[in-house]
């Protein structure tokens, strides 16, 4: 692969691949000198059109892990506000001679229009409502851990379906790997025919998560969403937010995962966010992992 746009276009093989280079950077994240020379020499661009904490520390960790020359920009102070194209933004920068870019934008399809304007490799870090694609593979190294394997598990999925990039890269991955996914949320935060992605749709959280190895919990995106898609918060967290009790549905050894940032008190009860089944803080160190690999992948490294 020279670019990654999206887990829908991606095959079984390639999704373990990753997963299984992740490993090995997993074993150098936990040495004392977490810098090996992979990627000296390589240069990359952060390109973070839209707020992010987890997604971009953690491709910049990352990238310094791997000894690449990182730059970060943001469109607050970047010649986007002067009026600039993002296709001359783009070309720009691709004059400099980067070696690859991971973006972000609140736009669908960006990443994949930088791929016909840009020579470099370019890594989709979360696209309008379209996907996400190195959540999807940090969850799915997570569940590959602790589970060890996909094949017949039950993933529950939670929440403000429509406005997700992580729930369709999610849903495409798990269906790929042999696991099944039942949704719920609000009828108004649901896709129209949603059941087409291969997914069981119920009306109660309760059903969804009635012995799901694995409760995915997602955000109430109220960025992207009018809070007019629920009457309030305190209607919202009475049937949708994951409580002890909810949680006691799934089977005794389930996962608790979460995308965040996290509602607390709106989606997910603090004793189950910080209970011993949430693996959330777990995902956040696995996402270094991943994206370690995806660069070595995308970039053809040396010997770690």
């Amino acid at each position: 692969m020279k670019h990654l746009l999206g887990i829908e276009n991606l095959n079984k093989d390639q999704i373990m691949n990753i997963l299984e280079t992740a490993v090995s950077f997993a074993e150098i994240n936990q040495r004392q000198i977490k810098k090996v020379p992979t990627l000296k020499g390589k240069t990359i661009i952060n390109f973070f059109a839209e707020p992010s904490t987890r997604t971009r520390t953690s491709f910049e960790v990352a990238e310094k892990r791997l000894s690449a020359d990182t730059y970060n920009i943001a469109v607050s102070g970047s010649a986007i506000q002067k009026g600039e194209t993002l296709a001359d933004t783009a070309l720009n920068l691709q004059a400099m001679g980067p070696d690859a870019m991971v973006i972000r934008h609140s736009v669908s399809g960006t990443p994949q229009l930088l791929t016909e304007i840009m020579d470099c490799s370019i890594i989709n870090a979360g696209d309008g409502f379209h996907e996400h694609p190195t959540q999807a593979l940090l969850d799915a190294y997570t569940i590959w851990q602790k589970k060890g394997g996909f094949e017949g598990l039950k993933v529950a999925l939670l929440g403000d379906i429509y406005h997700s990039r992580v729930a369709r890269s999610n849903i495409y991955l798990l269906n790929k790997m042999g696991a099944h996914v039942s949704i719920s949320g609000p009828g108004t935060m649901l896709p129209k025919e949603v059941e087409k992605m291969g997914v069981t749709v119920e009306k109660l959280p309760k059903y969804a998560v009635q012995d799901a190895d694995i409760v995915m919990m997602l955000r109430v995106q109220n960025e992207r969403a009018s809070n007019l898609l629920y009457p309030d918060v305190r209607e919202y967290s009475r049937y949708f937010m994951l409580t002890p009790e909810l949680l006691k549905l799934a089977k005794k050894d389930a996962l608790v995962m979460h995308p965040g940032p996290a509602n607390r008190g709106v989606e997910i009860d603090d004793v189950v966010m910080d209970g011993e089944q949430s693996v959330i803080l777990e995902q956040v160190s696995n996402g270094v992992n991943v994206r370690m690999a995806v660069l070595y992948l995308l970039l053809g490294g040396a010997d770690k």
